[in-house]
């Protein structure tokens, strides 16, 4: 006689092959047929735990058929339908880029239904060994800790969705572990870098005042590139940031909105930027304040823009900084010279003021020493450096 299958235990058969299979149901088809999981196990005992877990984990959840989609198929489209019209055109490229070159080489045949945290982690460990396309001089084939994180927020955003759209039981990204955020310092050119590149653009007849007015404002590198004449209101000396530049490939480009809402904002210009730009008005053939040195009719590319950064911290003999840290530079020599943290946020498009603070720290924690320093300095005017007022009473009260 065949032994009873306990009650309260689901679909429960041993096969021919001597395993235990059990089955529950986790959703439900257009027609209303219900899609199953199937366990299996070789002991009645085993299959019986691990149904009794997956029926906790599938818990008022009724996934789709769709849950039977592969991670690769549910990642694009969730491109197409969900971030296609939501993202700027760089940040979809580079989602993408994440996509082909790192998560569906690892992951993307699999059931997107069936993908566990320890898949998850998995994909970051060997990513972190041997997941760079190219050689890196020092990294070698080792990714950036910056590159796993990003590709962890966008795929932790891709699961929340596939979640919501009942095509998951659960985020397997969740309780994955990823390196953590690096405190170092933004890299800025001291006074001594500064001055070099300066002399270095001086020369420059055709790049001088692109970089120029980069240093003096800090504008992304989009927004720069972006910028056209009636942005600029000559006899206010100030200039509307209020597009980004996104370049596709040679003469193919899109303009799109600044980074975040307060991105759009008008900035006073310093004295010298704004006559650089009455002079470079007078003579310009575009509608475009930075044209394309080859075809004014263009803006100039961003890409173009990097590409020349190099060639001019080459030839100063620097360090080779992103364009962001040309940025980072104004940011920080604008803090260190007294611009409050308020009025460099509206500058730079924060959100907020505490944005500036947390990002430019470096620079705050040297305000606060030299902050510090005055007021010792105005107590010791006050009290005098040999007898201040609470060193009298320590030592009356030390004197026996």
């Amino acid at each position: 006689m065949a032994k009873r299958r306990p009650s309260g235990d689901g679909m429960v058969r041993k096969r021919e092959d001597g395993r235990w299979e059990g089955r529950i149901v986790i959703g439900h088809k257009q027609n209303g047929d219900s899609i199953f999981r199937h366990v299996y196990a070789k002991t009645q005992k085993e299959l019986l735990d691990k149904l009794h877990r997956n029926i906790e984990d599938y818990r008022d959840v009724d996934l789709t058929e769709d849950s039977r989609m592969t991670l690769g198929e549910w990642l694009d489209r969730w491109l197409t339908a969900y971030k296609a019209d939501t993202v700027r055109p760089g940040t979809l490229r580079g989602y993408r880029t994440h996509i082909e070159q790192y998560i569906k080489p690892q992951l993307g045949g699999k059931q997107v239904s069936l993908i566990t945290t320890q898949d998850v982690q998995r994909m970051y460990r060997r990513l972190k060994k041997e997941g760079r396309v190219k050689e890196h001089p020092e990294l070698g084939s080792q990714l950036a800790d910056s590159t796993i994180r990003r590709i962890h927020a966008m795929l932790h955003q891709a699961m929340k969705d596939a979640q919501q759209a009942h095509i998951i039981a659960r985020n397997p990204t969740e309780g994955a572990t990823v390196p953590k955020q690096s405190g170092s310092a933004k890299r800025v050119l001291n006074d001594r870098e500064l001055d070099a590149f300066l002399a270095v653009i001086e020369e420059d007849e055709i790049w001088h005042d692109f970089f120029y007015t980069e240093l003096t404002t800090g504008l992304r590198r989009g927004e720069i590139c972006g910028l056209m004449w009636q942005d600029f209101d000559e006899k206010n000396n100030t200039l509307k940031v209020c597009r980004t530049l996104h370049s596709k490939k040679l003469g193919v480009f899109s303009l799109g909105d600044t980074k975040t809402g307060t991105g759009m904002r008008t900035i006073v210009l310093p004295q010298s930027t704004a006559e650089l730009l009455r002079r470079r008005r007078e003579r310009s053939v575009s509608r475009w304040i930075f044209p394309n040195p080859v075809m004014p009719e263009l803006p100039v590319s961003p890409g173009t823009a990097y590409n020349h950064l190099k060639t001019l911290l080459k030839r100063a003999d620097l360090p080779s900084i992103r364009f962001h840290d040309l940025r980072h530079t104004f940011a920080t020599h604008a803090l260190a010279s007294g611009v409050d943290a308020k009025t460099l946020s509206g500058i730079l498009g924060h959100t907020n003021a505490s944005f500036t603070l947390d990002t430019y720290t470096h620079v705050t924690a040297d305000m606060q020493k030299t902050a510090s320093g005055i007021v010792g300095g105005f107590m010791e005017d006050l009290f005098g450096k040999e007898l201040k007022p609470w060193q009298k009473n320590e030592k009356t009260e030390m004197e026996p």
